[in-house]
């Protein structure tokens, strides 16, 4: 046998296997699969442990935690990133809404064979400023990813 060579239970254990291992019973408890008393008594075992050999018993028993996706880098599409897109989103539709609005102004006014008062100049002001509210506030799926 090599001299160099050491069984990997045998190799010494670092913080982040300790807190590695913690987390997975922490899990395990949230889950229900151990109860206070069992999770207390691994946990202490656990930060006492010196060698990887101490912690693997420690959660033997216990599933494998699912693995958690990494994040995506933003999509790009036609050489612009989808986040730009998400953006303006809400500015297009108030856009094509405006264009419809003054277009049935135009005809109104055309009909009646003087220019009448601007009205859509009402619908629009609101619709910019609940678009702009939403721009400023973001979506649902911004505040989530930020953690709020």
């Amino acid at each position: 046998m090599d001299d160099q060579y050491l069984p990997p239970d045998q190799m010494r254990a670092a913080d982040s296997d300790r807190d590695a291992c913690a987390e997975r019973l922490a899990v395990a408890l949230r889950e229900g699969r151990l109860d206070l008393d069992e999770y207390q008594e691994r946990l202490n075992t656990a930060i006492r442990a010196k060698t990887m050999g101490e912690l693997w018993p420690l959660t033997r028993d216990l599933p494998e935690p699912p693995a958690v996706p990494e994040p995506a880098e933003p999509a790009v599409r036609n050489g612009r990133s989808t986040e730009w897109h998400d953006r303006l989103e809400p500015w297009r539709g108030l856009a094509a809404i405006s264009v419809i609005l003054i277009g049935i102004w135009g005809v109104t006014s055309v009909i009646a064979a003087e220019p009448l008062l601007f009205w859509p100049m009402i619908p629009i002001g609101f619709m910019f400023l609940f678009t702009l509210a939403g721009a400023i506030a973001g979506t649902a799926g911004d505040r989530h990813r930020d953690g709020c």
